[in-house]
């Protein structure tokens, strides 16, 4: 058997750090808490073994939680834990601390960072398929020609349509609370640094780094005081699991009326899924029980479930209107 090895670099600066992925041209790969890039190694999933691995937990200034007139400032390298601890984020950016203490177990979340968590691969189990069992299964995202979750095992699959014949979700629970709270990602290359809203920071096939830039800051901005912040997740076993669904809502109200609303879903898409036709139900109506369900069956209106992950499709509905009413 081929012995496998890697360089093990610690990066001092961001700089350095993007240097390294640019000299490394893709055989490259980050490391801060390594609770998704360890599994990855160990399981041994991915066709190509990385040539390098760049440590950028010693990267000083990269740990912080500021609040300035423009709202919320996290770096890449804090921790969930300390983000759900938080009494600035858990006071005036609610949905972020729930989201964040939402994501597995206290020692996951004291290990994670939030860039991590943000650029996680996906969990999908025939991608996950460990090399040592048989051979790693090349399914579509690895170089292959197909999707086998498409007709196999799909339980937890997308239901919202697939990406370029792929059928992974996006695993990542502060990704939805970033997407509902109108977030944007700072990224750093050789080029330079660059601002990005959310949005844009997620394709179809997954997040839209290139092989030499890594995310360096989290923007939030704050939300006015009358929003109300909710977050809200499914799953099977309520101390560990990723989310059979989740979803985020940040609502402002006026006397009783929904004056802007934003609702993003995850693990139901290739991204987090903003879906403004329950937005769009929502606005300018009073947030009752009628309202909650209509808006809850506009959420599901374009969902394309497999033959295993229809009940994603109640969840969703029952999600939405509970994050509503909450």
């Amino acid at each position: 058997m081929r012995k496998l090895g890697f360089n093990h670099i610690n990066a001092k600066t961001v700089d350095e750090a993007v240097r390294l992925l640019q000299k490394y041209r893709g055989k490259a790969k980050l490391i801060a808490g390594g609770t998704d890039l360890l599994g990855v190694l160990e399981h041994r999933i991915l066709p190509a073994w990385p040539e390098a691995i760049i440590n950028i937990k010693t990267i000083p200034g990269q740990h912080y939680i500021k609040e300035d007139t423009e709202g919320l400032r996290i770096g890449a390298l804090t921790k969930l834990s300390d983000i759900a601890k938080s009494e600035t984020v858990r006071q005036k950016y609610k949905l972020l601390a729930e989201a964040a203490e939402a994501v597995a177990t206290p020692q996951i979340r004291n290990m994670g960072t939030i860039g991590g968590n943000l650029c996680q691969d996906v969990r999908c189990w025939y991608y996950r398929y460990p090399h040592h069992l048989g051979g790693r299964i090349l399914c579509y995202r690895k170089g292959g020609k197909g999707c086998p979750a498409a007709t196999g095992e799909n339980q937890y699959q997308s239901i919202f349509g697939g990406s370029r014949g792929c059928m992974a979700v996006n695993p990542s629970d502060i990704a939805v609370a970033l997407l509902a709270l109108e977030a944007r990602i700072e990224i750093a290359s050789p080029r330079g640094v660059k601002v990005i809203p959310i949005e844009d920071f997620f394709g179809s096939f997954g997040n839209v780094l290139k092989s030499d830039e890594m995310v360096t800051e989290i923007q939030v901005p704050r939300p006015l005081d009358r929003a109300r912040q909710t977050f809200l997740k499914s799953r099977s076993r309520k101390a560990i699991d990723f989310a059979t669904v989740s979803v985020a809502s940040v609502i402002t109200v006026n006397n009783g009326i929904c004056e802007e609303a934003r609702i993003a879903l995850g693990a139901v898409a290739p991204r987090p899924f903003r879906i403004t036709k329950a937005e769009e139900a929502i606005k300018g109506k009073t947030i009752n029980l009628a309202a909650a369900e209509e808006a809850a069956a506009a959420a599901v209106r374009n969902a394309i479930p497999l033959h295993k992950n229809a009940y994603k499709v109640e969840l969703v509905k029952a999600l939405v209107k509970g994050a509503l009413l909450s």
